[in-house]
């Protein structure tokens, strides 16, 4: 576990004893590196399913691909930077490669930590350097604004989550995530146990987030800068499905009677922000709503407690991560251009960036869960998990999957085809930078089509 985690901490001295002109190129090969050594994460040979276990960490089977993940998306956001900072004094692009270093760090810390405590403070932290990458380096005048709405919304919700762990503490005597599952919880459906049971979940929910608290997340992507775009989307929202996993072991007695309406309201939620979707004009916007509803299908797998909702939710988590991060990647491109997010300005972009065309088709294929992506075997997992719980969510999650294809070929054809407006016609070319930064979103995708075991977690 050091091993990463220590590399990590040590590219924050490389950040600012590196002469400038060697800035980008040495972060970029260092954290590579550490994300390719970290892939040694997803060979888990243990027998009881934690491994590289120590007195603070261990990585199981559910939080090793998101640590690989987490590794994997800290190179792809200094690629993604390098053209929005280039005009930036030198101190304050080493000040944005460190927030982004310290993202990575707290993040390794927060899904390896076996002590719930630890956890909690981990996924506490991460809201530092994302608010200030949000109201530093975010585009326009609104960012204040979207920058207090996401302090508030997580610490509203995740403050309840510290005195639930208090009070669990008190009655179990241990927080340890290995030990937990095997402690006496004997809650009944007491009103407080059911208030408790909320407080726990509350944190989670607001950060996945669940249709109803989702407010933060358009607001926070549309004014973050590229990597606060990619880091929100393809990890921050997977530290509420990865909590709300392991808090649910000790939620067990409580769960089945007040699950009911939060898996209800998720699948709302994924027909509500999939219209929603239909009727963007901005890009960024369109992008973030497609995230809740995609998180609306991962609440529900995970709260109803099969291995296949679960095994799905986490599968979702991943691919989703990738996926989305890359359609943000995209939509910078667009926006580094056009210097617009409006969809009716920027349109019929295929005659000027044909090869970019061709990246925008792909992602959107596997946005919309083509047959071999992982995205598609995810979801199928959630809906038929869903559709053995009740044989009505198969209306919901139906009109879900066909409004997310709808909206994604929307999005396609609005940015890629049509005529192309007068102002377009001296658009600067694509550079190698970013056919590379693509090229390291789709492959891991691909890749996992030949080896889905890799991110089953428990289900293997």
């Amino acid at each position: 576990m050091l091993k990463i985690l220590i590399p990590t901490i040590m590219l924050m001295p490389v950040s600012w004893l590196t002469p400038m002109k060697w800035l980008w190129p040495s972060t970029l090969t260092h954290s590579l590196l550490i994300s390719l050594i970290s892939m040694a994460w997803l060979k888990n040979s243990s027998e009881n399913g934690w491994w590289m276990i120590n007195t603070l960490m261990a990585t199981d089977p559910l939080s090793s691909p998101l640590l690989v993940l987490s590794c994997w998306l800290l190179p792809l956001m200094i690629l993604a930077s390098q053209s929005h900072t280039n005009h930036e004094p030198e101190n304050r692009q080493r000040m944005y490669i460190t927030l982004l270093i310290s993202l990575q760090m707290f993040l390794i810390l927060a899904f390896s930590a076996t002590e719930m405590i630890l956890f909690y403070v981990m996924f506490e932290s991460t809201l530092i350097p994302t608010l200030v990458l949000i109201t530093r380096w975010g585009n326009q005048a609104e960012r204040l604004k979207a920058g207090t709405y996401f302090l508030f919304y997580t610490l509203a919700g995740s403050l309840p989550l510290l005195v639930a762990l208090l009070i669990l503490q008190n009655h179990t005597g241990t927080l340890s995530m290995i030990t937990l599952q095997f402690s006496n919880t004997n809650y009944s459906l007491s009103f407080t146990d059911k208030i408790w049971w909320l407080a726990c979940l509350a944190a989670f929910f607001t950060k996945m987030p669940l249709y109803g608290v989702h407010l933060w997340l358009p607001k926070a992507h549309v004014e973050a800068p590229i990597a606060g775009s990619m880091i929100l989307a393809a990890v921050l929202l997977k530290l509420g499905g990865y909590g709300m996993i392991r808090i649910m072991v000790i939620l067990e007695p409580v769960t089945p009677k007040l699950s009911y309406p939060f898996i209800i309201l998720a699948l709302w939620g994924i027909i509500m922000t999939s219209s929603i979707c239909l009727r963007q004009t901005d890009l960024k916007s369109l992008i973030a709503y497609s995230s809740v509803s995609h998180m609306g299908l991962v609440v529900s797998g995970i709260l109803i407690q099969t291995p296949w909702g679960t095994t799905g939710a986490l599968i979702l988590m991943i691919a989703h991560g990738l996926t989305s991060s890359a359609l943000f990647c995209l939509a910078n491109t667009n926006y580094e251009r056009t210097h617009s997010r409006t969809l009716t300005l920027t349109r019929g972009l295929q005659a000027v960036l044909p090869l970019m065309t061709a990246w925008w088709f792909i992602v959107s294929l596997a946005n919309l869960a083509l047959p071999p992506l992982p995205n598609l075997m995810a979801e199928i997992m959630i809906i038929s998990s869903l559709f053995k719980w009740s044989n009505f969510t198969l209306l919901l999650t139906g009109a879900g999957t066909l409004i997310t294809a709808l909206y994604t070929l929307y999005m396609f054809l609005m940015t890629q085809r049509g005529p192309l407006p007068q102002h377009l016609s001296s658009t600067p070319p694509t550079y190698s930078r970013e056919h590379l930064l693509m090229t390291l979103h789709i492959s891991p995708l691909i890749l996992l089509m030949t080896k889905p075991e890799l991110i089953w977690g428990w289900a293997t």
